[in-house]
């Protein structure tokens, strides 16, 4: 029998139910105070499927790009966030905002299990394919999203992200009050359903394919919205 998933990776029966009540609570008084604060404007969400599991696979140039994807989200959607987050008061926040806890250190295989678990009960992810926060150009991709869509064969749907942070900001700031922030989803993107074992060359050869259609439509996004990207992010100070 062919397994459809590592079977280094946990089993989805191994792992606690996804905390998704306190999510669908929070995340429309989220949604409203990030409007009071910006001006967010949202552009082809229709390009969103109504079920089943989606990938919002998105350029990352800011601290709000995570929850403001999960706040603005029509759907109850999760997102993968680096583990450097999750502590103390703020990581409880984190995990009860929908936030997936990742190691980008190594392979974490327990955040693989809980983004599986949340695209095969029917529910949206959010996945940065760059990795990090930067000029969000989308010039460089790591291969979760393709690979949650070659696993799970959920529809990837690129989002552009423009203006959560401005020119000469570190990653970690915010716009200023009433700044303009758009959020332009585009068309969806359907990568084959593929049994075990994947290839990482196979894997790779559709990472590339993502990362150069997602960096197309962060294009096109610039020119349909005239917000353009903020450029490299402000060097973090460096301590003594």
């Amino acid at each position: 029998m062919t397994l459809d998933i590592d079977p280094a990776i946990p089993r989805l029966e191994e792992l606690p139910p996804i905390r998704q009540w306190s999510l669908s609570v929070i995340r429309r008084p989220v949604a409203w105070v990030m409007r009071m604060l910006w001006n967010v404007q949202v552009h082809g969400a229709h390009h969103v499927p109504a079920k089943g599991g989606v990938i919002l696979a998105a350029n990352h140039i800011g601290i709000l790009d995570g929850p403001l994807l999960v706040a603005i989200s029509r759907r109850l959607c999760f997102a993968l966030a680096k583990d450097d987050l999750f502590t103390g008061v703020s990581g409880a926040v984190f995990t009860h905002a929908g936030q997936i806890s990742v190691n980008r250190r190594t392979t974490d295989k327990r955040a693989i299990s809980r983004a599986l678990q949340v695209l095969r009960t029917g529910k949206v992810l959010a996945v940065f394919p760059e990795g990090v926060r930067g000029a969000g150009e989308v010039t460089y991709a790591r291969g979760g999203a393709a690979y949650l869509a070659l696993v799970t064969g959920a529809p990837v749907v690129p989002v552009a992200i423009l203006g959560t942070r401005e020119a000469g900001q570190s990653t970690s700031q915010t716009p200023h009050r009433r700044a303009p922030i758009h959020v332009v989803y585009g068309a969806p993107i359907s990568l084959p359903q593929l049994g075990w074992p994947r290839r990482r060359a196979v894997v790779a050869d559709y990472t590339e394919q993502l990362r150069s259609q997602l960096a197309e439509h962060v294009r096109a996004a610039q020119s349909l919205t005239g917000l353009p990207l903020p450029g490299p992010p402000k060097p973090k100070p460096i301590r003594a």
